[in-house]
């Protein structure tokens, strides 16, 4: 019990590294540590003499944290601090991913998660598309393959997520969207945190009916210069009208702020979806048998209120 209330608040003082200085981080764990193990060498020696009454047991807790504090106030500002530092470097992240079909509703959540535990959705396009920006080394890699029309492989894909989750944002943890995308990708990606013995913590996988998901995809219309994101049944743009069929008439369809005509994805139909739906199933779905028995995987009913949901996902990440 004393070791996990140690923990806990060990992780939760580390989690916010911009309200205090190092020093009083460590000192405040230290602190903690000292007082819980002074009272469990108090209620754990054979020799009972020294916990006969409450006041001598309450003492020696007292004196755990005034010991812990100065201790971990030494430690901190003494030859022992790359200790500590290397300590905190490998306290446990977060590493989640999320999983779903077109249309499950990881759009719509991935952000709100974000916000509660505020650490950035990764998102592999978007990583591979600043590393070569940026002319990393890896990224020259995968600019030199993508030059030859080639499809960038599996080892710099990792590469790339390496080094993008060294970044400070990923200090407390990440989340990944869109990778891995099979089974040997996953083998990968652990093989890649396992050096630095870390592994994948958690995984919301969004579960919707194929129904429910064609009425939420063929349905959307986007503005292309901003993503705006808009569907005919639950947020229509107010320029919408219908025709005969009781379908929407194209170029009535605008963006709401700038006026600007929208448009479908080529792969926003039935017959593409079904397509993709496949592939997701084929190839993506074996990586939540993949890590099933780690006991990592919730999953989420995607088809219900956005609001419950959320609910559901929120109580997932507690």
């Amino acid at each position: 019990m004393f070791q996990r209330g140690a923990r806990l608040l060990f992780s939760r003082t580390t989690a916010a590294p911009a309200k205090n200085s190092s020093k009083k981080l460590y000192a405040g764990a230290a602190t903690v540590v000292g007082a819980t193990g002074a009272a469990a060498y108090l209620t754990q020696r054979p020799d009972k003499a020294l916990c006969d009454d409450l006041t001598t047991g309450l003492t020696g807790a007292a004196a755990g944290v005034v010991l812990g504090g100065v201790g971990g106030y030494y430690l901190a500002s003494s030859k022992y601090a790359p200790e500590v530092e290397k300590y905190e470097k490998y306290w446990p992240r977060k590493c989640m991913m999320l999983f779903g079909a077109p249309g499950a509703g990881k759009g719509t959540q991935g952000p709100r998660i974000v916000e509660e535990l505020g650490i950035p959705q990764l998102s592999t396009g978007d990583m591979l598309r600043d590393a070569v920006a940026a002319g990393t080394p890896i990224g020259k890699k995968a600019k030199d393959v993508m030059a030859r029309g080639d499809l960038v492989s599996d080892d710099i894909v990792i590469g790339i997520i390496q080094d993008r989750i060294k970044e400070a944002d990923c200090a407390t943890g990440f989340i990944l969207d869109g990778f891995p995308r099979t089974v040997e990708q996953a083998k990968a990606l652990d093989a890649m945190l396992a050096k630095a013995g870390e592994t994948v913590s958690k995984i919301l996988a969004f579960d919707v009916d194929s129904r429910v998901l064609e009425e939420r995809i063929c349905g959307r219309w986007m503005d292309k210069a901003t993503g705006r994101s808009y569907h005919v049944k639950f947020a229509p743009p107010k320029s919408m009208k219908l025709g005969s069929d009781g379908k929407p008439l194209p170029e009535t369809m605008k963006d709401d702020i700038s006026g600007d005509a929208l448009y479908q994805r080529a792969d926003d139909t039935a017959e593409a979806l079904k397509k993709r739906i496949q592939s997701y199933d084929d190839k993506t779905v074996p990586i939540l048998s993949y890590y099933a028995p780690r006991g990592i995987v919730k999953k989420i009913d995607g088809g219900q209120a956005i609001d419950k949901v959320w609910s559901d996902v929120s109580t997932s990440l507690s």
